[in-house]
């Protein structure tokens, strides 16, 4: 408790090494950890795990390479960020729980594109890996925080749950506290690695959303081609068999069931006109 507890709440001769960003969001979890230490870092952390768009590529080396000027204890650190990590990733668990199976299904059903089988293919996969994608999930950008939600959504057991959280999350913070505590001065070189890293993930989510979309269009487009395609069943029209209809100019007079003014020819039609003329004719009289 006595790790935990130790942190420094002014600057000193730290300052003069280190002058933190005076706006922003940077600004603002740089402050957080000058003023508060180790659980200064914490709360950054809980809070970039509400809020993505707070870095931890950050928040954690900076707090690394606080430890290294003796302004905080290194272990104090890494518990005091993973308990962070923990305190964010419980939150949106619970978000997850709130919005529940039924309402993401009903969400999706509106969605253009997205089918429901779409949904329990995803709930399949979840059931069989929720475990391995949150422990990993912890560890890629963007999905760190992401990946709590699913998890809250299909009720995972909140023990299984907080244990993958936990060491997911413990593994992401060790190593970037340890890079600021061992960079020193240049613990922001560790931000542009991060950075790349974040956007070769969302260049394989855009590709992999792109994909998805051509590919469900694409397979609406052949749906569609097939139902055109196929022949339209042959139903005897109104004239009897054998018969054949002379369009006579008139719209879809060239369809039997349309042709009201058109001539028939044919076997069968031929002799059904003949005996109503003859009909007619025996019933005028000379």
């Amino acid at each position: 408790m006595i790790l935990l507890g130790h942190a420094s709440t002014h600057a000193g001769p730290w300052a003069e090494k280190f002058d933190p960003p005076p706006a922003g969001l940077v600004g603002l979890v740089t402050d957080l950890v000058e003023r508060l230490g180790a659980p200064g870092a914490g709360l950054a952390v809980a809070l970039e795990n509400l809020f993505p768009p707070i870095p931890s590529e950050v928040i954690l080396p900076l707090a690394g390479f606080t430890a290294g000027q003796g302004r905080m204890n290194l272990f104090a650190a890494i518990v005091w960020t993973t308990i962070g990590s923990v305190v964010g990733a419980m939150a949106l668990y619970a978000v997850g729980v709130a919005l529940g199976r039924d309402r993401i299904r009903a969400i999706a059903a509106r969605l253009p594109l997205i089918k429901l089988s779409d949904v329990d293919r995803t709930e399949a996969w979840f059931a069989r890996h929720g475990g391995k994608a949150v422990f990993f999930g912890r560890m890629i950008p963007i999905f760190r925080s992401l990946i709590s939600i699913p998890a809250g959504v299909e009720r995972m057991p909140f023990a299984t749950f907080l244990l993958y959280t936990t060491l997911g999350s413990l593994i992401w913070n060790t190593a970037f506290v340890m890079a600021g505590y061992a960079l020193g001065e240049n613990w922001r070189s560790v931000e542009p690695y991060v950075g790349t890293f974040q956007n070769a993930v969302i260049a394989v989510c855009a590709l992999a959303v792109g994909f998805f979309v051509v590919s469900r269009l694409a397979g609406r487009r052949r749906s569609r081609s097939a139902r055109d395609a196929e022949p339209v069943p042959s139903t005897p029209g109104p004239y009897g068999p054998g018969a054949r209809v002379e369009p006579s100019g008139l719209p879809g007079a060239d369809r039997p069931a349309h042709a009201v003014r058109g001539r028939l020819y044919g076997t069968v039609a031929d002799s059904i006109v003949r005996s109503q003329q003859s009909t007619r004719f025996r019933a005028e009289g000379p």
